[in-house]
């Protein structure tokens, strides 16, 4: 199935996704003979949470390390109402109104740091408008977004099949969908990819090709339906022996110092010494990841404000001189985090090498925010939220800190979290409380995992060296490939190429949008309306129909191939864009 059609069909409510599975029970095996430890606890048995169907649609976003989120105004409810071509809301004390036909739902999309969260009235932006933006919908179905300042946030051409963000930090983000349903991804100053969907064991599947300052590489990732979201959820290309994640799990014989080097010729550094500061011995592997982890989040932060222009608008962090603005406890959640993800992926791939698939709700944050326990995320780019107190719209950016207190209710796309540290600025103040899209959500978890990844590859190369531990035998066998990276398409040739391309066409299809809102606004006819009027008609396709008692070749001849198909055992469903087809003893029993 392609991932582009269930974004379509969850968006419209018209299925529900009911799978179920139970988050099997492993603990992390101890690192060997010589490195025992009590090993950590069996992770609890949590089942399998069921798509919604209806209220809440996936809809279009641009994002990377975060997505293009516009969570839900904390002001109150918004209400719509829809008079002919014009649609009015009003949100707390603002009305906006837009012109043209407004496309409910939003459009599909989603972004893959981030994307897509479900709309609270008819907008071609996904989540509930913050407090004050106007949202001008145009007749083609392309749309923009304005601050109340006049600042363009978001442009939808619908043409293209392109959304533009425009960061509150002063950073753009584009993001296209390809008529094949592979996207591409563009960021300037930082990493793009191009993503293409496959399926593995009946399962979704997508491998983005990177593209990094002439560096190219692939990442894995398991899509789910998810209370009417459609979530991607980082599926590692290679898992290690157990041996290695116990010893990374466990604490180490004695604390070790470790010299990271960033000291000259690295500005970076510097330039964050208010808000981070290493620590000066680490007792566990998980310490030494949290270090890591914030560091490449900062490193990425600083290249992107040096390379794009557009980042200069970022505030500066805080002076060096005082105690850090990312405190020891703060530090010592995420260390925290970071030992659960390992349980969590050592529990994979003890499923990897008994050849079973991986539960991607278990490994995602369904699992988190139905486990009773609160959770830290770190950003791994900019993301715009909404300050639940205000409802108006702040930042996060590159290694803030954010927790996961309470889970949100059962039919909520958004979570409220805690701002643990931030940097200052545009960025959300300390302690305030945040409302983020489940699609941001899932994609902080993602980038947590991948770097915790990178940082596991790392600490495995250099155990033993400059004040790190040796590694016991069994921690240092060589890792073992992911059966569902190996069924993925090839890496694409011109991966850099092509983000490029998107990044460039995007300077027009923010012109075109703008100049169809404006003659729309004036009056004149629309250049994009007059060409789709004058365009002979389409020819009528032929009605397919599905009739009681067909078999699943007569449903494929009719219909076509499914976009998904869930063997529920006695009852086979077959999914297509808007429709359900289900099949008992072989036979249609249903059409929904």
């Amino acid at each position: 199935m392609t991932m582009r059609l269930l974004r379509k069909t969850i968006r419209h409510g018209s299925v529900a996704i009911v799978l179920a599975g139970l988050l099997g029970a492993v603990g992390i095996a101890s690192a060997a003979a010589d490195n025992k430890k009590t090993p950590p606890a069996k992770s609890t048995s949590t089942a399998k949470p069921a798509a919604k169907t209806g209220g809440a649609g996936t809809a279009h976003g641009t994002t990377t390390g975060a997505s293009t989120s516009h969570g839900p105004a904390a002001n109150g409810t918004h209400t719509t109402t829809t008079t002919g071509s014009r649609t009015t809301t009003t949100g707390g004390s603002r009305t906006t109104t837009t012109g043209g036909g407004v496309r409910a739902g939003g459009a599909a999309g989603a972004g893959p740091h981030g994307g897509a969260g479900a709309g609270g009235h008819p907008t071609a932006f996904h989540g509930p408008a913050p407090r004050g933006v106007n949202d001008h919908v145009t007749r083609s179905g392309s749309a923009i977004r304005t601050h109340p300042n006049g600042r363009v946030s978001d442009i939808h051409d619908a043409r293209r099949g392109m959304d533009v963000h425009h960061g509150l930090a002063g950073g753009r983000r584009v993001s296209m969908e390809r008529g094949d349903h592979s996207r591409v991804f563009a960021e300037r100053g930082r990493r793009g990819f191009v993503e293409r969907p496959y399926g593995f064991h009946g399962h979704d599947f997508a491998r983005r090709s990177y593209f990094y300052h002439g560096r190219a590489y692939d990442r894995y990732y398991r899509g789910y339906g998810y209370r009417g979201l459609y979530l991607n959820v980082y599926a590692p290309g290679f898992y290690y022996a157990p041996g290695f994640y116990g010893w990374a799990y466990n604490p180490w014989a004695a604390p070790i110092a470790y010299g990271w080097g960033w000291g000259v010729g690295n500005p970076w550094f510097g330039f964050y010494g208010g808000y981070f500061a290493p620590y000066p011995v680490y007792p566990s592997a998980a310490f030494w990841l949290t270090d890591y982890i914030i560091s490449q989040d900062l490193q990425a932060a600083y290249a992107a404000r040096q390379e794009a222009a557009a980042e200069a608008a970022a505030a500066a962090p805080p002076p060096a001189g005082g105690p850090p603005a990312l405190t020891p406890e703060v530090k010592q959640m995420i260390s925290d985090e970071v030992r659960a993800q390992l349980a969590l992926e050592n529990q994979e791939a003890g499923q990897n090498a008994q050849q079973q698939d991986v539960d991607p709700a278990s490994s995602g944050i369904a699992r988190m925010l139905s486990d009773g326990r609160p959770h830290v995320f770190v950003a791994g780019g900019s993301v715009d939220v909404v300050d639940a107190s205000s409802g108006q719209e702040c930042a996060i950016s590159d290694g803030d800190a954010l927790q996961l207190q309470a889970p949100p209710p059962p039919d909520a796309t958004s979570a409220s979290l805690v701002v643990l540290a931030s940097k200052g600025g545009v960025e959300c103040a300390r302690s305030s409380t945040v409302t983020v899209q489940l699609t941001d959500l899932q994609e902080m978890q993602n980038h947590m995992r991948e770097t915790i990844d990178q940082g596991l590859q790392d600490l495995q190369a250099k155990q033993g060296k400059g004040g790190l531990p040796p590694a016991p035998p069994s921690a240092q066998a060589q890792p073992a490939s992911a059966a569902y990276a190996a069924a993925a398409p090839p890496a694409e040739a011109n991966v850099g190429t092509e983000i490029a391309q998107v990044d460039q066409q995007s300077d027009q299809a923010e012109k075109d949008v703008a100049a169809e809102a404006a003659q729309q606004d004036s009056g004149a006819p629309s250049p994009v309306a007059a060409a789709a009027a004058a365009a002979p008609p389409a020819p009528a396709a032929p009605t397919a129909t599905v009739e009681l008692g067909q078999t699943p070749d007569q449903v494929k001849a009719a219909l076509g191939a499914p976009t998904r198909i869930a063997n529920l055992g006695p009852k086979v469903i077959y999914y297509y864009n808007g429709m359900k087809v289900t099949f008992k003893a072989g036979k249609v029993s249903d059409v929904e």
